[in-house]
């Protein structure tokens, strides 16, 4: 097929395999790029050093700094935001309702008059997540110190969510692991454990029914991790399209593309 369009997408083709080369071997002299909103990055050579006062390009350690910084700043409110009282449970989109396989618990319950008991289940239950989440900014913030220059190239060109599933790839184990330990206590604080323990028990004793079991701490930590996730997301969307959230002259000079 010739034409316009052909020539389009070997034009695109050609950047596509000078962008792979670039990352794959050190660069010999400085490469420059035109990223979508990004604007113009500068890779410098291994030996070059950036040009004092350059404008519109960046280098490598500004690009870098940029997106740890912007990260940070992403975790760090949202993080904060699920922690606080409240921000697990009156948030509908990182809400932690009764847990699925039991849903038929919490409709028959309600349906003889215990909706006031399930209620205060599920408050409990997000007042747990909320009560963890403290935990969770020390373990992201490691994993963005442990960035490379490859990560911050590949998040910085990904799509608006690239940070985000980065995170998702380098720290769900680790957060696991930390998390239910502390979602157990948490739960047990806030007397959710005991109160979903009643809850089934009580509907494990009426007729005809099959009892129903399920591991609240392991489904509290998935949906506590899940809701963290949801929260920073949206910061790093929000730092990607909003100049205003872009508080610093980092943030703007590697986010405000030109």
């Amino acid at each position: 097929m010739a034409g316009p369009d052909c020539r389009f997408i070997m034009k695109k083709f050609v950047l596509l395999a000078l962008l792979a080369a670039t990352l794959g071997a050190p660069a010999a002299s400085a490469q420059t790029f035109k990223i979508p909103r990004l604007g113009t990055i500068t890779l410098p050579s291994s030996t070059s050093k950036p040009k004092a006062g350059s404008t519109g390009s960046i280098t490598q350690d500004e690009a870098a700094r940029g997106l740890k910084e912007a990260l940070t700043q992403g975790i760090s409110k949202g993080a904060d935001q699920a922690s606080k009282t409240d921000g697990f449970y009156l948030n509908r989109l990182i809400r932690i309702p009764f847990p699925p396989d039991a849903q038929k618990v919490a409709t028959t319950l309600r349906r003889i008059g215990l909706g006031a008991q399930v209620d205060k289940f599920e408050l409990s239950l997000n007042r747990g997540a909320e009560d963890a989440a403290k935990m969770a900014k020390p373990i992201f913030l490691a994993a963005i110190r442990s960035l490379t220059f490859r990560d911050v190239w590949g998040i910085l060109t990904g799509e608006k969510d690239a940070a985000t599933n980065y995170l998702k790839r380098t720290t769900t184990e680790q957060l696991t692991t930390a998390f239910k330990p502390i979602i157990q206590q948490s739960l047990e604080k806030v007397n959710a454990t005991r109160y979903y323990s009643d809850l089934v028990t009580r509907y494990n004793q009426l007729p005809l029914v099959t009892p129903v079991q399920s591991d609240l701490s392991q489904y509290a930590t998935d949906k506590a991790i899940s809701g963290l996730f949801t929260l920073i997301a949206q910061e790093e969307a929000n730092i990607r399209e909003n100049p205003v959230a872009r508080t610093t002259e980092l943030l703007r000079k590697v986010f405000g593309g030109k």
